[in-house]
């Protein structure tokens, strides 16, 4: 793989609109992805704290660039992914940083891990991903 096939997935990655809300910055190298957001109130459960589907959304998305960064025809879909919030989080940057594990064929294996700006953990998951028929293109903002 090359650098233009992992600059096109960031941007594919900031072109999504859920990205809006979120406002992550995301970094892809190979069978790596270095994913980083500023924790806000927006961002918090009724306890103050930040909300589950935010340690989901950047363990998954760090696991799911690294396998990417693999496979430069179409899109991956996450097939399983399991996830351990260790540590709460109320304000500050945190990074997720993906890796992946094992591939085969039809399947791959990441691992992602979710530290606060103390470089505490605070969230680890892995999951599987599998190769879609979804074309990396303009379409889906892989320019």
């Amino acid at each position: 793989m090359d650098q233009e096939h992992y600059r096109k997935l960031e941007s594919m990655y900031a072109s999504a609109p859920i990205n809006a809300f979120y406002a992550p910055v995301m970094v892809v190298s190979k069978e790596r992805a270095e994913i980083s957001c500023e924790v806000s109130p927006k961002h918090h459960h009724s306890a103050g704290a930040m909300h589950g589907s935010v340690y989901f959304k950047m363990l998954d998305d760090a696991a799911f660039f690294a396998v990417n960064s693999l496979v430069d025809d179409v899109f991956v879909l996450t097939t399983n992914f399991n996830i351990y919030l260790t540590r709460p989080v109320v304000s500050g940057k945190i990074m997720a940083i993906g890796k992946v594990l094992n591939q085969s064929k039809q399947l791959f294996i990441a691992e992602s891990i979710l530290f606060d700006e103390q470089n505490r953990e605070v969230g680890r998951g892995s999951g599987s991903f599998m190769r879609s028929k979804i074309k990396l293109s303009p379409d889906v903002g892989y320019q």
